[in-house]
Formats: structure tokens, C-alpha cells, sequence
């Protein structure tokens, strides 16, 4: 019998350092400090220990204002809508548990409610309590009208202008990212970045609320308090009005400023804080470097200052220390130290370098712009990004034809219509298009027109007939059969056949030896053995390139290294190196072109037309050239035409299919007019390759 083994239990009694261990843990000291705060509203509280928190909640509000005037930038203190919602419940239960002392505590004279709340109403009232309340209703007045709506006002302000960025400043990240300026690292940080910015702002705006309803209820308090006091020491305790109406109206005041102040203190924290967007440095360094270093405005300053002493009236020795300052200031930043160069003389400021001429001659490879638009695309659309699908279009492209592709720089024209697009291969415009955002392109797969209410155009990247339809009518195109894409696939869809298209061009020079350098050791062999002795690496790179012209992929690098040695001792001509190789890739031709059902449809070239294409030809070696007559040439345009659509109308997409010598010929007709038509000679076809004829031009 199979027996089960159960985990032992251990039973052991906590000592004294675990539970401090314990404790010492930053959620568990805030979860009681929380709960700390959530029983001051609700149990009494000795006056002593209402001194000592009275003095954490002081103390704490000048730590947060320091905090705020020493970061460098807001994002250093991201938890600050979080300390001022903590600090905000603080001090409304101090304020609970004050009022529970004084109107319990108050008829008995002295200190009832502790020592800070006496000795703050005695100084700020000097003995009238008229005076308490009017520098209580201004202090209240200052910290609501003033300083909280205006740090409000710049939240709001920042959180929108935040978010309405957004897209721009991930387009920038994102074609960093693509252009190669930043990794994958970096580009997340400065994304995270971002977020916290966008994320900070708009808790801004809805924490300086606290301070707002903070404000309010300090006067509610203030106003139950006076009047519920002198109720309770007139007709509970009998005491007299006057005496009531003093003792009670000194220990509220003193109750409601000593909440104010750290209140205020807090405001002014948050006002320096949402202030300082875009400035770097600490507040002090900040205002120092765009106050007080010029000398003009330091001048006028002294001078102005200088004639307010003598306006008669007018204290002489504050307008006049005021104007010896500036006036110094002034002096001093006019004379700061110059440099002086080896032979004496004052060299003159050093100069930002200049961005080198040369930087101008760099050119993208491929980039897309975007019209204002279509900015949306760079963020989620339907859970996909632009960049996510470009991305792995160069990865699908990379395991398809052998090579990466360069990267895809995306950024904005405000040019451009407002959804449009344009894709540029080496800063050359290769297609352009127009999406529509939250709307989907409708396609009948049978080639007709969709009929759904909607935008009627032509599919960018085939020119097929397509609809533009409302995201609503999703689910009635999916039951007619139809395809739905989306915007962005779409324009991923135009980039990749225009990749396609231009794949020749942007395998470089540098590209073809970063390709040769990654092969294995074993292969790599293979290509010192044939570079430079027999062919030089840049013969190597036109063969690639037509072979990638006509869609051909060169990831089996090695099998045409081998072909490349092969055909050179026979013959220099990269026709001929380019014949040969396709030869040798006759397994992967007929693979690629094969049809569902395993076989390769062919569309035969006719013996008669076979010899036309041999007798036009004049010229040896890469010198050869065809010289068909023009009526010959419309002819045998219009025949490949009629023979590839019966084709396609039975359902087969052929092959046309020629003799080696004139393969090259053919070919270069044909792509002027049907771009996507294989063109393959005999010797391309595998023995293994089960054949089908579909027609013959």
C-alpha cells in the first residue's frame, strides 16, 4: 500500500523580537497607523498624548514641505497624494479628539485639552479672542482660496496636458526604440516614466480635495465648538456667559489653528510641488538660476528700490538695504571670472558644439509617418499596438527570406490628411494610404463588393474593393462571411508588401556581411574559401538581391554559397551565378510555390513563343540583351494576362514556367505588369516536384 507522507506543523511561542519584527515591517506600521488614526475618531484621548501627536502632526507637515523643495522633480515623491490623504485623516481625528477635551474639560479652567492647543490660542490671540477668529478665518481663507485652487488649477491643467501628450511622447519612445537610440530597457523605463507622470497629475487634482473639504470642516468645527462650548458651560456646568464665551472661544481657536497650520503648511508643499513640473534641480538652485543671475533685472531692481527710499514718507533703511543688495548682486553677476586663453586674452563663452554636416546625410531605411490623427495607433488599439505588430513583421519577415530588416522609425506629419499615412523606403515614398480609427476595412474574399453600410474604397496594400464599417457591425460581416481587419493591420499589411517589394534594395552591403558573419564556424569556412579568391563579397550581394527582387528567400545561405563556387569558374556574369543558384534551391522554389493540395501549377510557355524569346536575343555574356519587336511584346503582355486570369478563375494562382536561356528575359516583362507572377525555368523544377498544367501562354 502506498503510504502518504504529511508535512509537519511546528508549534513554537513568539518572542518579543519576532513581534517587533514583526511590526517593523512597512505594511504592518501602516495598517496600524491607519487604524491608529480611524480610533482617535472614536476614543477618548488623555491631553498628554493629544500634545504628542499634535507635535508629530506639526512636525511631520515641515518634513513633507522640505521633501517637496529639495527633489529634483515631481516624480521623486509619486506617494504624495497618498501622505496628503493620511496626513488630511490625521488631523481631522486630532481635531475630533481636541473637541471631545474641550467641550468635556473646559469649564475646569487651565489646560483641558494639552499644552499645545493652550499655548497656540494665548499666542495668537494675545488676550482677544475677536482676534483668534479673524486670523483663524484668514489663515483658512489663505490655504482654500489662495494656495490650494491655484495647486489644483495646475494639476488639472498638467493631468490633461499629460494624457493629450501622451501619444506623441510614445511615438517619440517607441521610434527611439525602433531606430535603435534606446534598447528594450530603457524604452520601458522611460514608458514607466511616462505612465507615473500621466498617473501623479491626475492624482494631483482629485488629493488637493483633501485639502479643500479639510478646510471646510475646520470651520464647521470651529463654529460648533464656540457655540455648543458656551452652551455646555452655560447650562450644564453654570457658568457665566463671559467666562464661558472666553475659555471656550480661546481653546477652540487654539484647537483649529494648531490644525491649520500644518494644513497650510501641506498646501504649500503640494503648490511647490505641481509648480515644478519641467524644472530640474531643487527648488532653491531653480530659483536662484532664473532670478538672481541677471544682472539687468537685478539693477532695475536696486533703482527702483533706491527711489522708494528717498519718497518722502517712505522708511529709508528697508528700501535702502534692499537697493545696496541688488545693486551688489548685480555688480557681482556682472563680473563673474572670464576664462582667459594661453596668450593672455579673454576667450570668449564656450560654445554648444556644433552637430556635425554630416549627420544631415543619414537616411531611414524604412519609415512610416502618421497623421495627427492616427497617433491613437502608437497606444492599444483592440489590445495590439502598431509597433508590437511591426515588430514581429520583422521577425516573420527575418524566418521568410533570410534576413532582418532595418528598423522602422515612426513619427508624425502634420502634412499629411488627418488619417492618412506614408510609407518611405530610404526617405523615397513607396505607398501611401488612409484608415479610419474605430472603424473596420470589410473584404469579400470572392472579390466583390461588401454590402454594408459604410466608406467604399480600394484596400491599400492589392488594390482590392473593401468598406470601411462601424465597429458595430462586426459581428454581421463575420455571419456574411466577409474578412475584418483592423486599422492598424491594415497599415502593417501595405508596410509588408511594400517590404516585399523593396527587399533588394535594403540588404546592403553591411547588412550582407553582418549575414556572413553569423554563420557557423563550418559554414563560415565555406565563404573565406570563396571571398575574395574566387568572387568578391560584393558580387555576393547583387545574387542575393535578385534573388530577394524576385521574392526568393536567401536563409539557406550556405546552399547558395555552394552555388556561387560552382558557377564561378564557368562564368563571372551574375545572370549566370543568379541561374545557377536558383538550380540549387529547386527543392525550397517548388516548396514555396506549391498549391494546397501539394502539387505545382505550372502555366507552360508555348514553343512558339519559346523560340521568339531565343532569336530576340543579341549580345553575349551580361552584354546579352532581348530586342522583341513592340507589336510581339503587347502580344505576348495580353496572352500572360488572359492565361493567368482563366486561371485564377479556376482557383489557382500558376507558375509560368520557361526554358533556362531565356528564364531572365521573361521575367523582366513580366514583373512590369504582374510584379507577384513566378517566373521558373525547367532546370528549378525538383525531380521529387509533382507537376500540374493549369495552361499555356
Amino acid at each position: 500500500m502506498a503510504s502518504l507522507t504529511l508535512p509537519k506543523f511546528t508549534l513554537s511561542r513568539s518572542t518579543p523580537g519576532d513581534v517587533w519584527g514583526v511590526v517593523g515591517r512597512g505594511e504592518v506600521a501602516l495598517a496600524l497607523g491607519v487604524v491608529g488614526i480611524v480610533t482617535l475618531l472614536i476614543l477618548p484621548l488623555p491631553a498628554m498624548m493629544l500634545d504628542l501627536l499634535l507635535a508629530v502632526s506639526l512636525t511631520t507637515a515641515v518634513l513633507i514641505l522640505m521633501t517637496a523643495l529639495l527633489i529634483s522633480k515631481p516624480l521623486e515623491f509619486t506617494a504624495f497624494p497618498s501622505v496628503l490623504l493620511a496626513t488630511t485623516l490625521f488631523r481631522l481625528g486630532l481635531d475630533v479628539a481636541s473637541t471631545r477635551l474641550v467641550l468635556t474639560h473646559g469649564h475646569e479652567g487651565g489646560d483641558p485639552a494639552g499644552h499645545v492647543i493652550q499655548a497656540f490660542g494665548a499666542l495668537m490671540m494675545g488676550g482677544n479672542f475677536v482676534i483668534g477668529v479673524i486670523v483663524f478665518i484668514i489663515l483658512v481663507v489663505v490655504n482654500f482660496v489662495v494656495i490650494t485652487k491655484g495647486s489644483t488649477r495646475i494639476a488639472e491643467v498638467a493631468a490633461r496636458f499629460a494624457l493629450d501628450s501622451m501619444p506623441g511622447k510614445q511615438m517619440a519612445i517607441d521610434a527611439d526604440l525602433s531606430s535603435g537610440l534606446v534598447d528594450q530597457e530603457g524604452a520601458r523605463k522611460r514608458r514607466k516614466e511616462l505612465e507615473q507622470e500621466s498617473t501623479f497629475f491626475g492624482a494631483m487634482d482629485g488629493a488637493s480635495k483633501f485639502v479643500r473639504g479639510d478646510a471646510v470642516a475646520g470651520m464647521i468645527i470651529l463654529g460648533v465648538n464656540i457655540v455648543g462650548g458656551m452652551l455646555i458651560g452655560v447650562l450644564q456646568h453654570h457658568v457665566s456667559f463671559a467666562t464661558a464665551a472666553s475659555t471656550y472661544t480661546v481653546l477652540t481657536i487654539g484647537e483649529g489653528l494648531v490644525s491649520q497650520v500644518p494644513a497650510l503648511v501641506i498646501s504649500i508643499a503640494a503648490g511647490f510641488l505641481v509648480s515644478k513640473a519641467g524644472v530640474e534641480g531643487s527648488a532653491d538652485k531653480a530659483l536662484v538660476a532664473q532670478l538672481a543671475t541677471n544682472p539687468v533685472s537685478l539693477g532695475m531692481v536696486s533703482a527702483a528700490a533706491g527711489v522708494m527710499a528717498v519718497v518722502p514718507g517712505m522708511p529709508l533703511l528697508p528700501f535702502a538695504g534692499i537697493a545696496l543688495g541688488a545693486g551688489a548682486l548685480a555688480w557681482k553677476s556682472s563680473h563673474k571670472p572670464k576664462t582667459v586663453s594661453a596668450d593672455g586674452t579673454a576667450a570668449p563663452p564656450a560654445e554648444a558644439p556644433e552637430e556635425p554636416i554630416s549627420t544631415a546625410l543619414a537616411i531611414d531605411d524604412v519609415k512610416i509617418e502618421l497623421g495627427y490623427g492616427l497617433l491613437s495607433l502608437i497606444n492599444d488599439v483592440d489590445g495590439r499596438k502598431l509597433t508590437d505588430q511591426v515588430r514581429a513583421l520583422r521577425r516573420t519577415l527575418a524566418g521568410d527570406y533570410g534576413f532582418v530588416m532595418p528598423s522602422v522609425r515612426i513619427l508624425d506629419n502634420m502634412r499629411l490628411p488627418n488619417q492618412g499615412y506614408a510609407l518611405r523606403i530610404k526617405e523615397m515614398e513607396a505607398g501611401t494610404g488612409e484608415v479610419r480609427i474605430g472603424s473596420l476595412m470589410c473584404m469579400d474574399p470572392r472579390g466583390g463588393q461588401v454590402e454594408l453600410p459604410g466608406e467604399h474604397m480600394r484596400e491599400p496594400a492589392f488594390g482590392l474593393p473593401a468598406t470601411w464599417v462601424d465597429d458595430s457591425l462586426r459581428e454581421e460581416a463575420s455571419f456574411r462571411g466577409y474578412t475584418i481587419v483592423d486599422p492598424a493591420t491594415v497599415l502593417t499589411t501595405h508596410l509588408t508588401e511594400v517590404l516585399k517589394d523593396n527587399m533588394s534594395d535594403l540588404l546592403s552591403y553591411a547588412e550582407v556581411q553582418k549575414l556572413l558573419k553569423e554563420l557557423t564556424p563550418e559554414q563560415k569556412k565555406l565563404a573565406d574559401d570563396i571571398i575574395p579568391s574566387v568572387v568578391s563579397a560584393t558580387t555576393v550581394q547583387r545574387v542575393l538581391q535578385a534573388l530577394l527582387k524576385e521574392r526568393v528567400s536567401i536563409r539557406d545561405l550556405p546552399m547558395i554559397l555552394e552555388g556561387i563556387g560552382e558557377a564561378a569558374g564557368q562564368s563571372a556574369g551574375v545572370t549566370a551565378l543568379v541561374e545557377h543558384v536558383r538550380g540549387r534551391l529547386a527543392r525550397q522554389l517548388c516548396w514555396a510555390n506549391r498549391s494546397d493540395d501539394g502539387s505545382l501549377p505550372i502555366i507552360t510557355l508555348s514553343p512558339d513563343w519559346e523560340q521568339s524569346f531565343a532569336d530576340a536575343l543579341i549580345g553575349t555574356g551580361e552584354d546579352r540583351q532581348l530586342a522583341l519587336a513592340p507589336s510581339k511584346l503587347q502580344g505576348f503582355i495580353r496572352s500572360v494576362r488572359e492565361t493567368f486570369d482563366r486561371a485564377a478563375q479556376s482557383g489557382e494562382t500558376g507558375v509560368l514556367l520557361t526554358s533556362p536561356g531565356v528564364r531572365p528575359y521573361v521575367r523582366s516583362i513580366v514583373e512590369r505588369f504582374r510584379g507577384q507572377t513566378v517566373v521558373m525555368s525547367q532546370n528549378e523544377i525538383h525531380p521529387r516536384a509533382r507537376l500540374k498544367t493549369v495552361g499555356q501562354v
